[in-house]
């Protein structure tokens, strides 16, 4: 249980890091990318579970988790800063 949260907290931080590659971000704000990296992957794996579709082991679990937190930053960024 404690090492699944340690391991999402990985997961996170790395896609959050990732996110801020791919979409061009701010690099100076870690925790805020770390935190959408974070909100990604449960974004990610709820319209995954919607969808039928889950993410299995490390590498499937870091691309849902970028996918949510690129979408989360798009959300973001047209709907909350204008």
């Amino acid at each position: 249980m404690l090492l699944n949260l340690l391991l999402d907290l990985i997961i996170g931080a790395a896609s959050g890091w990732l996110i801020t590659v791919l979409m061009k971000m701010d690099s100076s704000n870690m925790i805020f990318n770390c935190a959408l990296g974070l909100i990604g992957g449960i974004v990610a794996g709820f319209l995954g579970s919607l969808l039928g579709i889950g993410a299995h082991g490390l590498i499937g679990s870091m691309i849902f988790s970028v996918a949510g937190g690129c979408l989360c930053v798009w959300a973001y960024r047209k709907f909350i800063t204008r």
